[in-house]
């Protein structure tokens, strides 16, 4: 199955446009092991999400160790939800192929995202891999994201732009897909514009200060869909006591029913 066709039966059968991000900070979560939280985070969030997005990062500060639980907190996850690896690989030749294969081979995830700093041959070892999604760096999330992504060409096209256009042009197996923050909820608009019919995996609602309904009004398509709202640490450390599963369980459906909220709103 194509990684879209998974994104949207997940996103129907549990009526969500919520991707849960499974990033356990051993600062913030109670006093057990990783593989342990984020079994109780899928156990009591897995009807309400249509995604679930773990950060490399989380799980390579432990070393082997924490690779180790990340293998195994995949095989938690059930098998028609889309599991996207947040890796942000990005390189060329021998080497892009090698990080290409570890994530959807070794690893098995049904989308991986990526950094197009380098240009297409970075890119295109991810994207030969026509039944897996491929989520390129566009807008992100991050204040910082100005640094380099505002620069304008002599047209005044922003780099974002230029880089949504690009992806529209390179998805010629329909797996490609943006990351755009939903701090920038106007870019948004413009990249949805550009891009009318590409999944955006949108991450910023929450601690780092998104508007979620803005979020979802720009980033559905046509029909409603494909956006990819994600949400962390709003979720994961809803409660720092025994109660976590649970807090984080009522956290998610808040958010997913008022995600539902909008979308109802823009149907009319």
């Amino acid at each position: 199955m194509k990684f879209v066709e998974k994104l949207l039966e997940a996103s129907r059968k549990n009526r969500s446009l919520l991707c849960v991000g499974l990033d356990p900070d051993t600062y913030l979560m109670p006093e057990m092991s990783i593989l342990e939280f984020n079994k109780a985070i899928i156990e009591a969030t897995s009807d309400v999400v249509c995604a679930y997005k773990p950060n490399f990062a989380f799980y390579e500060v432990l070393g082997t160790e924490g690779l180790e639980a990340l293998r195994r907190t995949i095989g938690f996850i059930p098998d028609y939800i889309p599991i996207i690896g947040d890796a942000k690989r990005g390189d060329i030749g021998n080497t892009a192929k090698a990080y290409a294969r570890a994530l959807f081979h070794v690893f098995g995830f049904d989308a991986a995202t990526v950094n197009p700093y380098m240009g297409f041959d970075s890119l295109d070892p991810f994207i030969e891999y026509e039944n897996k999604g491929v989520f390129i760096l566009c807008r992100t999330s991050n204040p910082g994201a100005k640094d380099f992504q505002d620069f304008a060409d002599a047209g005044g096209r922003h780099l974002y732009q230029t880089v949504a256009q690009k992806a529209s042009e390179w998805n010629t197996h329909g797996n490609i897909g943006l990351v755009v923050g939903a701090t920038y909820p106007r870019d948004l608009v413009e990249i949805r514009k550009i891009c009318p019919d590409m999944p955006l995996l949108i991450p910023g609602i929450g601690a780092q200060g998104g508007d979620l309904a803005l979020a979802v009004k720009a980033g559905v398509d046509a029909y409603g869909e494909k956006a990819i709202i994600n949400v962390s640490r709003q979720i994961l450390y809803a409660s720092s006591g025994k109660d976590f599963a649970e807090a984080a369980r009522r956290a998610a459906c808040g958010v997913r029913d008022n995600i539902n909220l909008v979308l109802e709103q823009l149907r009319g």
